[in-house]
């Protein structure tokens, strides 16, 4: 599979270094403006650092980039952390930034989208732009890992989200809660 990872600059790269780390697929990165200082300020990493996890990295402002293009084929792309600015404009229908053009792309070639909401509270406007997302077919995973397995650790609360995006993608399989008296 090829999986294009966007990260923006709400709160939460560890989230995104996370799914790097551990999505087996073929992984193409674009990080902006704002994910780049939050990479710097939350991990202390540039997106250089993340170079060994992906296939290739692509600039957010260049809008000539195969993710650009529905017939540069691609299997889906996660936004991880977005934030409520990206999601406005993707839910506007503009595609000014690579970003915001792959998850257009997405949308009108019925790729999958998932779309990592790290912002509480949401506003009514926020959750109205994620209904509507929603409602054209994008995934909206607000950043809220499951605690059923109780986490012993702030890596055990991020990969338990980050599982739970792989298996959304259908590239890995997490435990359910109380899935041993199910079967």
């Amino acid at each position: 599979m090829k999986i294009v990872v966007g990260i923006t600059g709400s709160s939460g790269a560890i989230y995104a270094l996370d799914f790097l780390k551990k999505c087996q697929s073929s992984t193409y990165l674009i990080v902006s403006k704002w994910g780049k200082v939050l990479l710097r300020d939350e991990l202390k990493m540039s997106e250089k650092d993340l170079t060994p996890l992906v296939a290739r990295s692509f600039s957010d402002d260049d809008l000539t980039a195969p993710p650009a293009s529905g017939s540069n084929r691609f299997d889906a792309f996660v936004i991880i952390p977005a934030s409520t600015s990206t999601i406005g404009k993707i839910a506007s229908g503009l595609g000014d930034t690579l970003i915001t053009r792959t998850a257009q792309v997405c949308l009108k070639e019925r790729y999958p989208l998932i779309i990592c909401v790290r912002e509480t509270p949401l506003s009514t406007l926020t959750l109205e732009q994620c209904a509507r997302l929603s409602s054209y077919g994008a995934t909206i995973m607000p950043i809220s890992p499951p605690l059923y397995h109780v986490p012993d650790s702030v890596e055990e609360y991020v990969s338990a989200f980050t599982d739970k995006v792989l298996g959304t993608l259908g590239l890995k399989r997490s435990p359910g809660w109380r899935e041993e008296e199910f079967t």
